[in-house]
């Protein structure tokens, strides 16, 4: 057999056992058919071969002990009180040959009181060895005369087995004085077609159990098939396609479990539509309502900066009862426009519009530019050999370091402390504060959209959108964030990159500029393209 050949046996036998397996609901009907088939027929066969026992051995019996009955009257009942050894060898002779062919033993006692034998096989024929002792003594027992029993003495019988061969055993008294007689017939040839019987009863037992189990295994074809068409068309539901549906014929449970299970598709592909209708309205909603705040937030900002301008001068003319107020317009004008440029981020991610644009960085250099292009120098250590290289997208990687170690140093403590590893297939990054850490019940929800830690700070200076914006970069480049406490205190980030997400990377619709990072880690560019 060639290779190609032994593997599709091996393929096809494996798909026949795992159809076949013990959890499998077609051998369980295979099975309880083949048990119920089984009973049943060892049931039928059972109860025929005990009827037809019975009424063989019955028929046989009554023939036989009618026919020695009627012998010993006519027969044996001729002979005197006390015959002799010859008239009872003749009379056992005599007695033999009728219809049943039957051996005969007659025991008597002649006129000198002896016991004598008459035996129709001659010396090595029938004996008194071979009557049961329980059967003599029954026989020879005289019963009391009453109203209910006319006679002293009856006929009793007894099957016995020897060397292999049943035989019927039988002996009864002349009433009035005369010979006890026994008699033995061989019930060989009843035995042989009684096996014979059971035989046929148990190739039928076997042919039904096979019927049986052809049977199941048609029905359970039959029962099956939509079942497994439901689990197929489930199958398909489950990965998304959504307008499978299930042909329906017949008006049985399977037929409107079909109806039903169309219904419940249709049903759910009306929900999930009416859901993504609705998500990508949000979705719009959200890009235009960013779009929208741009122009009056442009303008906003730029008299913001002339009034920041004006209370940085030496001989400001702002009015010192208004100073804290400007101040206020102008923070919060940052923080609104870091939170468009946030939304407007992830709206992108949501959309799957979101691009890398690869090229060769030293990661330990481009998070040095991160740290310095915010003045974080003084805050932050870096503990990183140069020459470490990965092909990622150094302005989504500013956006991921920008948030981690501004997260760190607003809600931590410093200094923050940011280490980098390699291995053959990543780059590790950890960004340790020195801070409380993080709350046990926080660290599940740290990277949720819009997700604060208190509640009684609900105008904090972050959005609630950066780390779930880290984490959204990371993934794009098929990496990881998590997020933990250190057993020292503090909490640590740990950043997990590809050292090549070439694979991850689709070309940009238009090339990109480098510029300066903005207030939440995105380029002047980024915020140019969002408009």
């Amino acid at each position: 057999m060639t290779r190609g050949g032994f593997r599709g046996w091996s393929a096809a036998r494996g798909g026949h056992l795992s159809r076949l397996r013990f959890t499998s609901l077609r051998l369980r009907l295979v099975m309880v058919f083949g048990a119920v088939a089984l009973t049943a027929a060892v049931s039928a066969s059972g109860i025929a071969y005990w009827l037809n026992r019975e009424a063989v051995l019955t028929r046989t019996q009554g023939a036989v002990l009618r026919d020695f009955e009627q012998e010993m009257q006519n027969r044996a009942g001729s002979l005197p009180e006390h015959p002799s050894q010859d008239e009872l060898q003749h009379t056992a002779g005599q007695m033999a040959n009728s219809s049943q062919r039957f051996s005969v033993l007659l025991v008597g006692e002649d006129a000198d009181g002896r016991t004598v034998y008459g035996n129709s096989g001659g010396l090595n024929g029938f004996s008194l060895d071979a009557v049961p002792g329980s059967l003599r003594t029954a026989v020879e027992k005289e019963q009391d005369v009453t109203s209910g029993n006319t006679s002293p003495y009856h006929l009793y019988w007894q099957r016995v087995v020897d060397h292999g061969t049943p035989y019927l055993v039988a002996g009864t008294k002349v009433v009035g004085g005369g010979p006890t007689g026994y008699m033995r017939k061989s019930l060989e040839p009843e035995a042989k077609d009684l096996n014979s019987l059971a035989w046929s009863l148990g190739i039928a037992t076997g042919l039904a159990l096979i019927g049986a189990a052809l049977l199941a295994q048609a029905a359970a074809t039959t029962v099956l098939k939509p079942v497994h068409r439901l689990g197929a068309a489930a199958r398909r539901l489950g990965e998304g396609k959504l307008d499978t549906r299930l042909r329906v014929s017949g008006t049985d449970e399977l037929a409107d479990l079909s109806r039903t299970f169309n219904r419940t598709a249709e049903a759910l592909e009306k929900r999930v539509a009416d859901m993504a209708a609705r998500d990508d309205a949000s979705r719009r909603f959200v890009a235009d309502m960013s779009h929208e705040l741009r122009t009056p937030l442009t303008a906003i900002t730029a008299v913001t900066e002339v009034l920041e301008e004006e209370l940085d001068a030496e001989s400001g003319s702002i009015d010192p009862m208004i100073e804290p107020a400007v101040r206020l317009v102008v923070s919060e004008t940052r923080r609104l426009g870091d939170l468009v440029e946030n939304l407007m981020e992830v709206t992108r991610f949501d959309a799957g519009t979101a691009r890398l644009v690869l090229d060769d960085v030293d990661v330990a250099d481009q998070i040095t530019h991160c740290i310095d292009a915010r003045a974080w120098l003084d805050a932050v250590e870096l503990d990183s050999e140069r020459g470490i290289h990965a092909r990622l997208d150094p302005r989504r990687l500013d956006v991921i370091m920008a948030n981690l170690i501004g997260n760190a140093l607003k809600h931590g403590g410093s200094p923050v402390r940011v280490s980098i590893r390699e291995s053959d297939d990543e780059v590790v990054i950890a960004v340790r504060d020195h801070g409380p850490g993080i709350p046990e019940d926080v660290l599940p929800h740290v990277f949720d959209r819009f997700y604060k830690a208190s509640a009684s700070r609900p105008r904090s200076e972050g959005s609630g959108l950066g780390l779930s914006i880290a984490l959204e970069n990371a993934h794009i480049h098929g990496g990881r964030i998590t997020a933990a406490n250190s057993p020292d205190g503090g909490a640590v980030f740990t950043l997990h990159l590809p050292r090549d997400a070439s694979e991850l990377a689709e070309p940009p619709e238009r090339p990109e500029r480098s510029g300066q990072p903005g207030p939440s880690g995105q380029s002047e560019k980024d915020k140019e393209d969002a408009s």
